[in-house]
């Protein structure tokens, strides 16, 4: 199996494209702040036009599998399992 690790960077574009996608705009027009929390896990914030949208860990695994499909080519039901690391921050990996 094929192991695919998504950068940090990767995640935010991969939930611009999802907010864009449902929205109708840009991903350009999408800000996006990840976050973790011992209680409620990973989650995002998500700001466009002047407003806030939070997202949860199911949403950003929706996100990450249309930036799989779209951006990749990849198979969009592959394995995601996201990780905080102590160095690089919120990363996914993705095994197919």
């Amino acid at each position: 199996m094929e192991k695919i690790k998504a950068e940090e960077q990767d995640i935010i574009n991969a939930v611009c494209l999802y907010i864009a996608d449902k929205k109708g705009i840009a991903p350009e027009e999408v800000e996006v702040e990840l976050m973790y929390d011992d209680d409620y896990g990973f989650s995002a914030e998500v700001y466009t036009g002047g407003r806030k949208q939070v997202l949860i860990t199911v949403n950003l695994i929706e996100a990450l599998r249309l930036w799989l499909d779209q951006e990749l080519q990849r198979n969009p039901y592959a394995g995601i399992e996201l990780v905080l690391d102590d160095d690089e921050g919120i990363i996914a990996y993705i095994t197919e």
